[in-house]
């Protein structure tokens, strides 16, 4: 049997958007980096906890999931994020780059056309923070018929916690999760 995907966004998942006040969570550090097409004067901050590769890397290593970036980073998601992280190159969904004002142009997350051709129909746990309910009638038609779909939300003021991944692990074997409690923050 085909191991499920694990699809994992960045912005509102990993990179937390800031609070009203503009600051981000306090477990997150701050690191300056330079995205293909831009140049090392016009870098971009983003805020990543480091406590959130471990966590990655103990559901990667479980061996129930098969994970792949899906997030407008694309590419610079497994050169640039991936690394600060300590997280290993995996592939990525190549998303395009839609000309949309919403993210949800057609009542649902723009990605989810995309990923639906890509994953075609293999099981898939998707972590997004930004799914409507049409994303999740799709998840759900998708589970009825066969597929099991699972999608994930964190809240994208406070990112991916350990919870998510627990129930992402808890989805891939049926079973409870032995201590979902924190990981120890590692360097690479």
């Amino acid at each position: 049997m085909r191991l499920p995907y694990l699809l994992l966004d960045i912005d509102g998942v990993l990179i937390p958007f800031p609070a009203a006040i503009g600051t981000s969570p306090p477990t997150h550090a701050r690191h300056d980096v330079v995205p293909a097409g831009r140049s090392a004067d016009d870098a971009v901050t983003v805020w990543l906890n480091p406590a959130h590769g471990p966590l990655l890397m103990d559901v990667i290593r479980s061996g129930l999931v098969t994970p792949v970036w899906c997030t407008s980073w694309r590419q610079d998601a497994t050169t640039l994020i991936g690394p600060l992280l300590c997280l290993p190159s995996f592939p990525y969904v190549d998303l395009p780059r839609p000309q949309i004002t919403t993210s949800h142009p057609n009542g649902y997350l723009w990605k989810r056309d995309h990923v639906d051709a890509w994953i075609a129909d293999a099981p898939v746990a998707w972590i997004d923070d930004d799914f409507t309910d049409l994303d999740q009638e799709w998840a759900a038609e998708r589970d009825a018929g066969g597929t099991p779909t699972l999608l994930v939300q964190p809240d994208p003021y406070i990112g991916l916690l350990p919870e998510h991944l627990a129930t992402v692990r808890k989805w891939a074997t049926g079973k409870p999760l032995h201590d979902a409690g924190t990981a120890a923050t590692a360097r690479c």
